[in-house]
């Protein structure tokens, strides 16, 4: 890194950080993304405002799809767009399935321990929407033994890593990226951090319809508040395997394993079933033995949350918002475009549930939501290192003005007035389960109206102290929430 002091009168003079590449995030795509841009001659830094590891609680959606034992990945293809509809990116599902294989055998490569079948080679689930089998993974952590290899890798090749600082302000000068500031949440003071160029590749919004903790979406909210027009918000996928009354997700995993969706009459159902509003259950009595050991962490959970043992129990079923699929438009390069692609947020990238490819259309295949954080990762990676090559810092200026303006941001949240974080999420949660997708103009103005009643009160922070403040980052996740709540409900609107 380089240690810039800005050109201004002593008084005013700040100290700020500059790197070549900026990745914001801590999940797979992050990790991905890092690890790329190192490894194409490129110095980055990783910024979240959690830990090493924390990536690995994520909900166990599925594993990781890819045409193992097929000839061509066209079948893969093909079911991608058949499961997302019309709406389905043809050339960015081409691209990405096309490059499953090479990716997955690079994890492995790295050392990923994917569950195996009798002759050694990966074993392949069959889940709903595949015309084969064709998904790979650990069981239910697939998502942490992921999260565990990528870490390894950017610890192997010493990239640099900032935890505790959640970024409030993506800074651009023209439609070109100069960096972010960051509240560290130890000491409460902003950071300027100057970088030629910038990946956004934190986690979806789904937080939006549950709690803040689930998904605040920072990357999106800050990017929006930029001016940066997203895309695909009229999205909303649910995941059908989620035990009603606890929120908790298993993974689709299971349905390749033995696992059955029924009704209460006790007929099979599929996933897409259970979005209609009756009741249904998961029926995990005639999973196989073999698999029982991959799902351990499944069965263990249930039990401690609901009592049920799943090996003579059924576990009752209701659908929910656990991923995202909208965000930042991005080329094949990673590259936060607009005007229909044609023109570049110079500097600016996105990957992983940050960036809309739209590849998943209406509704994402399993296993191709970890495959798109992987690809659209290494994509941005590179093409952002390439691009920082060749570049020069710039907007110390504009950094100075943001810096300014997010002071009297975080100011604002100490005031005596507003409704506090907890209460406006609850609001907002309550407001945006009337959308689904397919709303009609009432519930969306109804949606609409909430919208500008929580931001009109305004959001107060109760603690006063500005050290180790967590209340005052949900506070700013809040804010950033409501921002991407009016985004969807003004595309819903235009659908």
């Amino acid at each position: 890194s380089v240690i810039f002091m800005t050109p201004f009168p002593v008084e005013a003079l700040i100290v700020m950080e500059s790197w070549d590449v900026l990745v914001l995030g801590d999940g797979p795509a992050a990790l991905r993304a890092a690890i790329s841009a190192a490894d194409a001659g490129a110095n980055p830094l990783l910024v979240s405002e959690s830990s090493v590891g924390a990536a690995s609680g994520l909900p166990p959606l599925s594993g990781f799809a890819a045409s193992l034992n097929e000839t061509t990945p066209s079948s893969h293809i093909q079911d991608t767009i058949s499961a997302g509809g019309e709406s389905t990116n043809e050339e960015a599902a081409t691209r990405i399935c096309s490059s499953a294989v090479e990716n997955l055998a690079e994890l492995e490569r790295w050392g990923l321990v994917l569950r195996r079948s009798p002759d050694g080679s990966p074993h392949l689930s069959q889940l709903p929407g595949h015309s084969i089998a064709r998904v790979a993974g650990c069981g239910d952590s697939t998502v942490r033994e992921v999260t565990r290899t990528l870490e390894e890798q950017t610890m192997k090749r010493k990239i640099n890593r900032r935890s505790d600082l959640l970024p409030v302000t993506l800074v651009m000068d023209n439609n070109q990226v100069r960096g972010i500031i960051a509240l560290d949440i130890e000491s409460g003071e902003l950071v300027p951090i100057q970088a030629k160029s910038v990946i956004i590749a934190s986690q979806g919004y789904q937080g939006i319809w549950t709690t803040i903790s689930h998904g605040a979406g920072n990357g999106l909210a800050i990017s929006h508040a930029a001016g940066i027009k997203l895309g695909g918000m009229d999205s909303v996928p649910m995941h059908a395997l989620t035990i009603s009354g606890t929120g908790t997700v298993l993974p689709m995993d299971i349905l390749g394993s033995g696992g059955r969706i029924r009704k209460d009459s006790g007929e099979d159902a599929g996933p897409s079933e259970i979005m209609d509003g009756e009741s249904y259950v998961l029926d995990m009595r005639s999973m196989e033995k073999s698999s029982e050991g991959w799902f351990e962490g499944t069965i263990s959970k249930v039990l401690d949350r609901t009592g049920l043992d799943v090996r003579t129990e059924v576990i009752p079923l209701s659908p929910t918002i656990v991923a995202t699929t909208g965000g930042i438009p991005v080329d094949a390069r990673g590259r936060a475009v607009f005007d229909s692609g044609k023109m570049w947020y110079t500097g600016l990238y996105a990957a992983g549930r940050s960036a809309f490819t739209g590849m998943h259309g209406g509704h994402p295949l399993p296993g191709n939501l970890m495959l798109d954080e992987i690809v659209t990762g290494s994509e941005a990676g590179k093409d952002a290192a390439e691009w920082s090559s060749t570049s020069l810092f710039g907007g110390a200026a504009r950094m100075e003005e943001e810096l300014s303006v997010a002071q009297s941001r975080v100011d604002a949240l100490f005031s005596s007035e507003g409704i506090p974080v907890g209460h406006a999420a609850k609001a907002l949660s309550t407001a945006m389960r009337l959308i689904d997708g397919n709303s009609d103009q009432s519930s969306l103005a109804v949606v609409q109206a909430s919208i500008n009643e929580i931001s009109a009160s305004g959001i107060r922070v109760t603690d006063s102290s500005r050290r180790m403040n967590t209340e005052l980052a949900s506070a700013l996740h809040m804010e950033g929430l409501l921002e991407i709540a009016r985004a969807i409900s003004s595309q819903e609107e235009e659908e």
